[in-house]
């Protein structure tokens, strides 16, 4: 196998990304949470009111660091835990009016963090580099799971 540096490139990329991501989120006047927090609330504001549980799934956060995070958005006013009215044993996570009228700016400074990640790349090369980067998650996944069981 040829020597390879995609772990470490990546991440690079996800320090110098969190880093620029949140000054953009300043600039844009959205100081109301940090970027890691801002990856939950873009799950929520996809399809809101969903179980801790579903929540780290689609986040890729474990469920350990998502509920100190949680607490700490829920004291901030992001979110509200609440009790599966079906399931009192699973929590439910749902925005606040507040995290909802962030939505949209949030959109915005992601355009623009897109915009910047794929400068000088054509159409063809996106396609090809997100799937590769999707094989990678795909495969860290399988391993991850396997670890698991």
């Amino acid at each position: 196998m040829i020597e390879t540096r995609g772990g470490f490139l990546i991440s690079q990329i996800k320090q110098i990304q969190g880093r620029i991501f949140g000054r953009m989120l300043v600039s844009a006047g959205i100081e109301e949470f940090n970027g890691a927090q801002g990856r939950i609330l873009y799950v929520l504001w996809q399809e809101d009111n969903l179980p801790i549980v579903e929540l780290a799934r689609r986040t890729g956060l474990a469920k350990t660091t998502l509920t100190g995070m949680l607490d700490r958005m829920e004291q901030q006013g992001h979110i509200t835990k609440e009790f599966d009215p079906e399931d009192r044993r699973q929590i439910r996570i749902r925005l606040t009016q507040n995290s909802r009228s962030l939505e949209k700016r949030y959109d915005q400074v992601s355009e623009e963090m897109s915009i910047l990640f794929y400068k000088g790349f054509s159409d063809e090369e996106i396609i090809n580099l997100e799937t590769g980067l999707e094989k990678i998650l795909k495969n860290l996944k399988t391993e991850e799971q396997a670890i698991k069981n």
